[in-house]
């Protein structure tokens, strides 16, 4: 059972989507159970930190390169197990979710032409190692000159996998994060046509080009969720202005209902 790596850019909900991970201990989707459990102390903190921060309607501070973090070890790093149990014989099939938080601002420096930086070195060594069996890429933003951008930055880490020699053997989901946003959420049933195709035409088509078939999913999901669904499907987000920026807060503790935030990594995990 291998490593994911969890990244993105900066804002695309990283921290709150391990967050939500850590704070759905159990979670009841049709006829599958799953049951999560952090691991080690930093997951357990996190899992404090969903409660004491998000559920209060709080927002969590970004993760930057700083005085505090200069290298790989400076960064979080998180540890979950996750049990699906599904059927009737309730078959138990688990997946080990090892992903380090890494800071938005080393995955967006992929499109610079030299990662001149040791931090940023490590973070592509640390995601190309032959024991991380799939990489997991938050996107959020779609607005015009996105698509420029994350072709670049894709095109690039590409280059990156195949002179680690893991082309054909890394499997990557690209997520739309935060899609409970209205103008999104119609297009969560079929992202790959309605979301990725439509708004990010040109990196999707890179991916589709380079990566072969089998090793590339398109997702959509939202660490939020919407209020209700069927009755009231407004985001269960709000949104202001903060010290950091724009900063993302849960609208109603109580109806907290992630959209979709497994699916990825049990593919990523299992190949299913």
């Amino acid at each position: 059972m291998g490593n994911i790596c969890v990244i993105g850019p900066r804002r695309s909900g990283k921290t709150t989507y391990l967050a939500a991970l850590a704070h759905s201990y159990s979670l009841q989707k049709n006829k599958q159970k799953l049951t999560i459990k952090p691991l080690n102390d930093e997951s357990k903190k996190l899992q404090d930190k969903a409660q004491d921060i998000i559920c209060q309607g709080f927002s969590f501070e970004p993760t930057v390169i700083g005085s505090v973090i200069k290298n790989v070890d400076d960064l979080p790093y998180f540890s979950f197990k996750i049990d699906i149990n599904s059927g009737f014989l309730r078959k138990t099939e688990p997946i080990q979710l090892n992903v380090r938080d890494y800071p938005g601002e080393v995955f967006e420096k992929i499109a610079e032409p030299n990662l001149a930086d040791e931090i940023h070195k490590e973070f592509i060594e640390e995601c190309l190692m032959n024991d991380v069996v799939g990489c997991m890429i938050l996107l959020t933003a779609w607005e015009a000159g996105a698509d420029s951008f994350y072709r670049r930055v894709m095109s690039r880490f590409i280059e990156l996998m195949d002179q680690k020699d893991r082309l054909k053997n890394l499997r990557l989901s690209i997520a739309m994060s935060k899609s409970e946003r209205g103008e999104i959420w119609p297009g969560r049933l079929d992202p790959e046509t309605d979301l990725f195709n439509l708004h990010l035409p040109t990196m999707t088509l890179t991916l589709k080009d380079l990566i072969p078939q089998e090793n590339l999913r398109f997702y959509a999901l939202s660490t939020f969720g919407v209020l209700e669904q069927k009755i009231d499907p407004r985001p269960n987000r709000i949104d202001a202005m903060g010290k950091e920026g724009q900063e993302s807060y849960l609208r109603d503790a109580a109806a907290w209902k992630p959209y979709n935030i497994i699916e990825p990594l049990y593919w990523l995990s299992t190949g299913k």
